[in-house]
């Protein structure tokens, strides 16, 4: 009777545990949107940033001609003379997440535009990303620790920084599709259920859909199977968890257009490959361990490990040979600076003049994941006792997530879930300890605690001790029989009722425990605010609009929808716009101009020849512009202002680039010992460089000095003339200029009043009477 009472009031635990978890994560789910509304609040709902206007152009098409003519799209707006295959090019799963839930809306009656549901898709899966951090720590250490990461995650300012309300980028729905993955690989590594294995696979193929970062997956998933075979943890259900993933997730990755044949042609997936052979020879071991003698044995395991190192012999020069074959031993060049941080910056500088890719710095870290640096240690240790496969993975996660992290500052986007699920476990554990100590001090609970130690035999314990480890042991040891069809579940070891009767007595001081959950319960509060500040201040502006505070208020600066509200109302629909990179997507998107580079930086020979002519004194600049048949030059200047991102300040990086394909173009020809200047020590290429005079021509006019308010000096060279660029408009904050090419015949003024002296005096010679031969003819 009291065993049923009891069982009854267990099940009404679970019951009331279960109802306030799935509330706790409702609100979790809503916070997570809630936080990111403040740049729509704050501001507008527009798109942030460069590369989420190309996101909601191509969004834009999907919607309005459909999938197949998404594929087949070539946009003849980007990159002239050459041209852009969109479908073969992007990385869709961003795309048709948004024009789906666009379609589902409409189709319910609910008319948002294209627009709207952009700048909202970045919450709705930041919402989905906190769901999948719960599920994912659950399966390593229980619910109380997925709740707890699930709220770290909903705030940490890493993510919010990709996933605001109008950050419309691939990683608004990327990195819930990585958290996610991992679930199901854990999922099946627990279970054994080929189910899992199989929507482990379409997960991983929507995150190839969504992101390049796939490749972490591809890579971080066999390390942790490889970790596990080598040491000793090898059984059935990690060959379930890893077979299905490899064959399925290949397949279904080489579905996806922009990545094609390059999931089994690129270095960055020939680790999955060789550990597959692995595993299938380890598997073949245990299979003939478990059906031959020992004798036997020995002999089956010689041919079979000879066998297999002829294979992985022959794999192994395929693949070098596949390597070799490439220049860059078969990696991208994203990959190498991850491997070498010091490659872009040597070979490739399209690459490292991107101020994401850039290594962070110890603020970086503070500033991104902020207390959560610290309670990782902790949470490390946490998964160490005990040591599972889930939590080894874990461990495996966080540890390279770290390294990549410190290479390229984009990358902290990879280690923010990594580090919430590792403080979610410290904080959980820690709240267990300082809450039993509290409760099995109170005076009742003290009593039970010694009386129950009193009435157990210690050598009843021991024996109990010892016997069930023993017997779990076996279990793990014991191989499933082939006719046996259920699935192989991992051994769950009961604590022993001495252990249970340890966690009551070896318990902290009560005052120390009230300190501590004190402290704990400070930390988070610090943590919250924190993250509500860097939402509300540091993440919440569009880079499009800009705003300052001054002793006069706050200032709006509008000035690039300005720009491109001028070009889309005063060009012809062919016009040709030239501008550096950055600026590329937003022109085509805005502005609705055909641009000559754009954001996506394919063509490194193009962005050269723009950094070439951007770096050329006026008249070669105007040559090259020429024959791309661009008519418009736009450049970004701060320097009235104070805007640091300006041209100017990119400028080395175009003459870097330029140099880098066009060898007459050599950086030090710009620099003055050394040091990057525009003042009166600047040198004469710099001086006389396009760039230059586009950014401060009629500068001196705004306040009679040319004082550069980023450079913090005044402009060596400040009165001169264009003589090939006449400039046409210039923001209200002079942030934004736009140049028109000037026509031949404006240039040879000097031939043209030579020729109106020479007719006059032939209309003079006639009147004369003389007549003189016309030289035009």
């Amino acid at each position: 009777m009291a065993a049923s009472v009891s069982s009854k009031e267990s099940t009404l635990r679970d019951a009331f545990g279960n109802v306030l978890s799935f509330l706790i994560l409702i609100l979790i789910g809503v916070l997570a949107f809630s936080i990111r509304l403040f740049s729509v609040i704050k501001y507008e709902s527009v798109i942030h940033e460069f590369d989420p206007y190309f996101n909601y152009r191509v969004t834009q098409y999907l919607s309005k001609k459909g999938i197949y003519e998404f594929w087949n799209w070539f946009d003849d707006r980007t990159w002239y003379p050459l041209g852009r295959v969109i479908g073969g090019t992007v990385y869709p799963g961003l795309t048709l997440t948004a024009g789906t839930l666009w379609r589902v809306l409409n189709a319910m009656n609910i008319p948002l535009s294209v627009e709207t549901v952009c700048v909202f898709t970045a919450p709705i899966f930041s919402a989905f990303a906190s769901w999948a951090t719960y599920l994912l720590t659950k399966e390593v250490k229980g619910a109380g620790a997925g709740l707890t990461a699930a709220a770290l995650l909903a705030m940490v300012p890493s993510y919010i920084s990709r996933s605001v309300a109008g950050s419309y980028d691939n990683e608004a729905v990327a990195i819930f599709a990585l958290i996610f993955t991992f679930y199901l690989y854990l999922k099946t590594l627990n279970t054994g259920s080929l189910f899992y294995a199989t929507l482990n696979a379409i997960a991983y193929f929507y995150m190839v859909c969504s992101w390049g970062g796939y490749t972490f997956i591809i890579n971080l998933i066999p390390m942790h199977a490889l970790l596990c075979i080598v040491t000793g943890r090898y059984s059935s259900r990690l060959y379930i968890a890893y077979a299905p993933f490899v064959v399925l997730g290949t397949l279904l990755a080489a579905l996806v257009p922009v990545v094609g044949f390059n999931a089994v042609m690129t270095s960055e997936h020939f680790a999955s490959f060789l550990v597959f052979i692995i595993i299938h020879v380890v598997a073949l071991v245990y299979y003939i361990k478990g059906i031959l003698s020992q004798k036997m044995f020995k002999v089956a395991v010689t041919l079979v490990v000879s066998i297999g190192l002829v294979v992985c012999c022959a794999a192994v020069v395929v693949l070098v040979a596949l390597v070799a074959s490439s220049p860059t031993m078969g990696w991208s060049g994203r990959s190498l600076s991850l491997l070498d941080p010091t490659y872009a910056s040597k070979y490739i500088p399209i690459i490292a003049s991107v101020s994401e890719h850039q290594p962070p710095t110890w603020p970086s870290y503070f500033m991104d994941i902020n207390v959560l640096a610290f309670l990782v240690p902790a949470g490390i240790i946490a998964c160490f006792s005990p040591l599972s496969d889930a939590s080894s993975f874990v461990i495996l996660y966080i540890a390279t997530a770290v390294y990549f992290s410190g290479v390229m500052v984009r990358l902290m986007l990879v280690l923010a879930p990594a580090a919430c699920i590792m403080s979610g476990i410290a904080l959980s554990q820690a709240f267990e300890v300082f809450t039993r100590s509290v409760k099995f001090q109170m005076p009742g609970e003290a009593l039970d605690a010694q009386e129950v130690g009193d009435t157990i035999p210690d050598a009843t314990v021991a024996q109990r001790d010892v016997v069930k480890p023993e017997k779990s042991e076996d279990k793990v040891k014991e191989r499933p029989s082939r006719r046996n069809k259920k699935k192989e579940k991992e051994p769950v070891e009961k604590p022993s009722l001495k252990s249970q009767i340890r966690k009551r007595l070896l318990v902290l001081p009560f005052a120390t425990s009230i300190i501590a959950l004190f402290l704990l319960v400070l930390l988070g509060a610090f943590y919250v605010v924190h993250c509500v500040w860097a939402a509300a201040e540091a993440y919440s502006a569009p880079s499009i609009v800009l705003t300052s505070r001054t002793r006069d208020g706050l200032h709006v600066f509008d000035d690039f929808r300005e720009a491109y509200a001028w070009l889309s109302h005063n060009t012809e629909v062919d016009d040709k716009v030239a501008s550096w990179w950055d600026y590329g997507y937003q022109t085509t998107a805005m502005a609705n101009r055909t641009v000559i580079v754009d954001n996506n930086t394919w063509n490194n020979t193009h962005i050269a020849t723009v950094g070439t002519a951007m770096s050329s004194p006026e008249k070669a600049a105007w040559e090259i512009f020429n024959s791309l048949d661009v008519k418009y030059v736009l450049i970004v200047f701060g320097g009235f202002v104070g805007y640091p991102s300006d041209d100017i300040n990119k400028f080395l990086w175009m003459v870097r680039i330029g140099g880098g394909v066009f060898p007459h173009i050599k950086e030090p020809d710009y620099l003055r010992d050394g040091q990057y200047r525009i003042d009166s020590q600047a040198t004469p290429t710099m001086l006389n460089s396009l760039m230059y005079k586009l950014s401060y021509y009629r500068f001196v006019e705004t306040d009679g000095k040319g004082y550069d308010r980023v450079r913090q000096t005044e402009i060596g060279k400040k009165y001169f003339k264009l003589s090939h660029f006449e400039e046409v408009f210039t923001t209200h904050h002079w942030m934004v200029r736009i140049y028109k090419l000037k026509s031949p015949k404006n240039r040879i003024r000097g031939k043209t009043k030579k020729s109106k002296t020479k007719s006059s005096s032939i209309t003079s010679s006639k009147r004369t009477g003389i007549k003189r031969r016309n030289p035009w003819h």
